[in-house]
């Protein structure tokens, strides 16, 4: 539990006041405070349904958390909950949870939409999957479900044997009314759900003036895969570390893996030795550097059609890392590599001939990079379609929990890697990539440049690897075979994924399975602010957008 909120990155934007106790942040909410529910990572608050929007205001603008990370939702056999996870931009150490609890009977809640953005999309799954009602929220229906669904599948009275009924309706223009004149008249155009362009099954609603984008509004949960249920059916120890490859698929696993093992771990108290934490490190920033070979090339391809040069350039390089990630992990795509506590093997043998293969892609990168670069950032057309267009401001995306490349291209200069460190991260040189101008190709340049970043800490984790003494190499502590982590125990842990701030919710009931596991996309965020980011372009301009944020809907469904 941390009892004091502390920042200590120098040579960044700062809150203005550098250390919040917990107990000056309860005489600063005074009277909303009903009692404390301290959560391991953070202190928590516990207020009336009624206090949401004041109390979310208090924090955000005097205690400057200004980063609503994930809205977690859940029910007990006496009450309904909100739980709203708030750090701030500048310090991500930073971390406050407002607990919102609700009545059995009535559970409906003030909406913290009008406060943070981001909320809208979250309090939509919560009403979709558990059932809280949000008062004043600007539009309250399913977001993952079909309307026509019965029931709430993640509340404790939900009879799976109902059955369900989902029927076709006519697709409206929503804004025709307001948008109708003389000289002009709205088209509603569909776009997927099965379309290259929208990089998943995601079927977004537009509507149009000429060729003008009036609305976008991205209609999302063609593939729920009811992840969350799964993994609290799975045990800590055994069960739920194969299910993180399959939120963003491509390629990203180790990074998924991770952000299950540090929630965990920290839940369960256990020590990871600094040999693992090395080839974590290594594991991870291959996996994304193999994420963002497959972003740049479909991007290219979103565009301007390359299919010939950049697409099959990057589909060839991502190959090339994907060939070491099965050389140490045994799979392409579906790692299930890590383990709580370490990795599951150490690195192939023979181990020389493994680090000078990896050594070999990442000294080819820098030509290849100059390559992508005379390709993309020099082609006119890419600049045309891509240069002041789906614009980002910094504020807009701060209110919508942008993280990651989508985040660093509009100015924010926020990376878990190194503002809330974990794995080897703290103890290498790397920077890192933010540009100013939040357009569509802004984003591209920061994954161009994270590129070179990842391979940077790589070639460090190599040369650690190389040298490591061979009676030191511990690759997994002391693990219980059963976990049971406390009961009552709450935690929400993050790491920096390949297309933002991936974490992940935990409540445990003492047994070996989480009474709650919630996962925070950070696709599901970034994909919410589409709408934002198109009105007033045109269609070329919103496959671009779309394409910039980047978003896998393994991951933005679950």
């Amino acid at each position: 539990m941390l009892s004091e909120l502390t920042l200590e990155h120098a040579g960044r934007a700062e809150p203005t006041r550098e250390r919040w106790t917990a107990g000056e942040l309860e005489d600063l909410l005074g009277e909303f405070v009903c009692s404390r529910d301290d959560h391991l990572n953070a202190p928590a608050f516990v207020v009336r349904p009624d206090y949401v929007r004041a109390v979310l205001s208090i924090l955000r603008d005097e205690a400057e958390l200004d980063h609503c990370a994930c809205v977690t939702a859940q029910q007990y056999p006496d009450r309904y909950e909100t739980i709203y996870h708030l750090r701030s931009y500048a310090d991500p150490t930073r971390e406050v949870s407002l607990v919102v609890p609700t009545s059995i009977d009535d559970p409906k809640s003030e909406s913290a939409a009008p406060v943070f953005e981001t909320a809208n999309w979250h309090e939509r799954e919560a009403y979709d999957l558990v059932g809280i009602e949000y008062d004043g929220h600007p539009d309250l229906r399913r977001i993952l479900l079909p309307e026509t669904w019965q029931g709430h599948p993640l509340s404790l009275e939900y009879d799976r044997q109902t059955p369900q009924i989902v029927t076709l309706s006519e697709h409206a223009n929503p804004i025709a009314p307001d948008e109708r004149d003389a000289e002009s008249e709205t088209l509603f155009l569909n776009l997927g759900p099965h379309h290259p362009a929208t990089h998943g099954v995601m079927h977004v609603k537009a509507v149009l003036d000429g060729e003008t984008v009036l609305d976008a509004e991205p209609d999302i949960g063609y593939m729920h895969r009811c992840e969350e249920q799964l993994c609290q059916q799975g045990t800590y120890r055994h069960q739920i570390m194969p299910y993180p490859d399959r939120w963003d698929w491509v390629s990203s696993g180790l990074l998924n893996e991770w952000a299950y093992a540090r929630t965990a771990e920290d839940l369960a108290d256990l020590e990871v030795p600094e040999y693992a934490q090395v080839i974590r490190t290594m594991g991870a920033e291959l996996s994304r550097m193999a994420s963002h070979f497959i972003a740049m090339g479909t991007y290219a391809l979103d565009v301007y059609g390359e299919f010939t040069a950049t697409f099959q350039y990057s589909m060839r390089d991502r190959e090339l890392v994907l060939d070491i990630l099965e050389e140490l992990t045994g799979q392409r795509m579906m790692f299930n590599y890590l383990r709580l506590g370490g990795v599951a093997w150490d690195l192939p043998e023979p181990r020389a001939a493994f680090i000078d293969d990896t050594r070999d892609v990442l000294e080819d990168l820098p030509a290849k990079i100059d390559e992508y670069h005379d390709l993309l950032v020099t082609n006119d057309i890419f600049q045309r379609r891509c240069v002041d267009t789906g614009v980002l401001e910094r504020e807009v995306a701060k209110s919508y929990g942008c993280t990651g490349p989508v985040a660093r291209g509009s100015g924010i200069d926020y990376d878990l890697r190194r503002d809330d460190p974990y794995g080897y991260y703290d103890r290498l040189a790397w920077d890192v990539v933010t540009e100013s101008a939040g357009d569509n190709y802004a984003r591209l340049l920061v994954r161009m440049q994270e590129l070179e970043e990842s391979a940077k800490i790589v070639e460090q984790c190599l040369d650690l690897l190389a040298e490591w003494p061979e009676d030191d190499r511990e690759i997994q502590s002391n693990v219980p075979r059963t976990l049971k982590p406390d009961a009552g125990s709450e935690i929400y842990r993050a790491v920096e994924g390949a297309k933002g701030e991936l974490g992940i919710y935990i409540r445990a009931d003492g047994t070996e399975t989480p009474a709650r596991f919630k996962i925070r996309s950070p696709c599901f965020s970034n994909l919410s602010v589409l709408p934002e980011i198109t009105r007033g372009e045109y269609i070329p301009d919103l496959i671009a957008a779309i394409g910039s944020l980047d978003c896998i809907m393994g991951e933005v469904d679950r």
